[in-house]
């Protein structure tokens, strides 16, 4: 059994679980196409170039990790061990006191 994503316009609009075996008799006409994936969940964009699912931009200010296909701050998170959460106003950490 493996994950499938239908992807359609770069969008993933359904995973299911199957045999690869299922796509031989299985018939979908709806449009898009199925991918095998393991990260794939519905809501995510298909990168065909990179091959790479990539989820949902957290906010407006995150960057693509290019190597990690995942979103990240402009800004490092602290490392003081204290508590932080992400404020987009400021583009900044904020310490959650």
């Amino acid at each position: 059994m493996a994950h499938y994503a239908k992807v359609n316009n770069g969008i993933v609009e359904q995973v299911i679980v199957a045999d690869a075996e299922f796509f031989n008799t299985f018939i979908d006409n709806s449009p898009g196409t199925w991918i095998q994936s393991s990260t794939a969940n519905v809501g995510f964009s298909y990168d065909a170039v990179r091959d790479a699912f990539i989820p949902p931009k957290p906010y407006p200010s995150y960057i693509l990790n290019e190597s990690t296909n995942s979103w990240q701050p402009p800004v490092a998170h602290p490392s003081d061990g204290k508590s932080y959460g992400w404020d987009e106003a400021t583009t900044s950490w904020e310490e959650i006191t």
